[in-house]
């Protein structure tokens, strides 16, 4: 099978270009730096160099593909710049899936993400719901929801052939994300708070790319599927790590209204001098109570997708960094 994506040096996006390569796929990667993905090259991918914002490289690049997964994205919370977000997670997106149609490509799987449908306040909600936004909490929420709602839903009723996932928070070895960098400072014990009422659905993105290819495989042409894991809070999920590993969880655990008071202060602070991102007013609003939970109830029926329970995926997770720092994981 020759298989078209993007995506393929990002954290999901490599776990998934080389688990097609390991069943014996062809897999050709868009890449705006063929140099840097060495690692690929040595598996037999195909480095195709151009970006998704560019529409004739992309379709350049696709030609002759059987499959597509779209998978590549601007992930930016918090950061001072982020003109970035639009030409490639809306502009980007529209490009990939109209080059797929014209060139018609069999099937396409599409990444989308839990946050498209930002908030949920609370509610498990399933791949119907539509969200009812006056502000949204961060520019990769509301180019993500865009390209979601706006671009793909609608080419999907015109007869794309595109399936649509929809993962939530992925960790795993290997992680580059801020994800990554919330279970370091607590390793290091540095994590100066956690804040209550935050929570999402967490996936091991061995599971997430798992999603992936049964999405490709057992997934209707024209729908989508929630990918994520169980639902934690993120009290929950440090506690969590705190049983996994005797490193005490921090005690400081501030709500909903205290986050907001402070997105307020840095709204205008970060406008006189530069914060870092995870002291940015989009952080903060982000931490306020936020709950992005989504049922993964239609994939576990029709994919027979099965993520992992937090505390198997984070024993892994958390033995392996601890292992970069040179900690000595406990003994179960």
């Amino acid at each position: 099978m020759k298989i078209f994506m993007t995506g393929a040096t990002g954290f999901i996006g490599g776990r998934l270009a080389r688990r097609l390569k390991a069943r014996g796929d062809e897999v050709v990667a868009l890449v705006r730096s063929p140099e840097k993905g060495g690692d690929l090259a040595a598996l037999g991918v195909t480095l195709a160099r151009g970006d998704i914002t560019d529409a004739g490289s992309v379709r350049a690049a696709m030609r002759g593909a059987e499959q597509v997964f779209h998978v590549a994205a601007w992930y930016k919370v918090g950061v001072r710049d982020r003109s970035p977000a639009w030409p490639i997670n809306v502009d980007g997106t529209r490009h990939v899936l109209e080059a797929m149609r014209d060139l018609g490509v069999p099937k396409g799987v599409y990444t989308s993400t839990l946050a498209a449908f930002s908030d949920t306040a609370g509610r498990t909600v399933d791949e119907s719901y539509r969200p009812h936004v006056s502000h949204w909490l961060s520019e990769y929420d509301r180019t993500k929801s865009a390209a979601h709602f706006e671009i793909a839903l609608p080419m999907m009723e015109q007869g794309l052939p595109l399936v649509i996932v929809q993962p939530g928070v992925n960790y795993g070895p290997g992680d580059t994300s801020v994800v990554r960098d919330l279970f370091i400072q607590y390793l290091k014990r540095q994590l100066p708070m956690i804040p209550r009422g935050m929570a999402c659905c967490w996936a091991h993105v061995e599971d997430t790319v798992s999603g992936h290819v049964l999405a490709m495989e057992k997934g209707r042409a024209g729908e989508s599927y929630i990918i994520a894991g169980p639902a934690h809070t993120y009290v929950e999920a440090i506690e969590t790590a705190e049983r996994i590993t005797g490193i005490p969880a921090p005690r400081l655990r501030p709500g909903p209204a205290t986050m907001r008071a402070m997105a307020a202060v840095m709204s205008v602070v970060e406008k006189v001098v530069p914060v870092p991102e995870t002291m940015a007013a989009e952080s903060f609003r982000e931490m306020a109570g936020t709950t992005y939970l989504g049922s993964n109830a239609k994939a576990k029926r029709e994919l027979g997708f099965s993520p992992r329970p937090l505390e198997e995926g984070l024993r892994e997770t958390l033995e392996h960094e601890m292992s970069l720092l040179r900690m000595h994981a406990r003994t179960p």
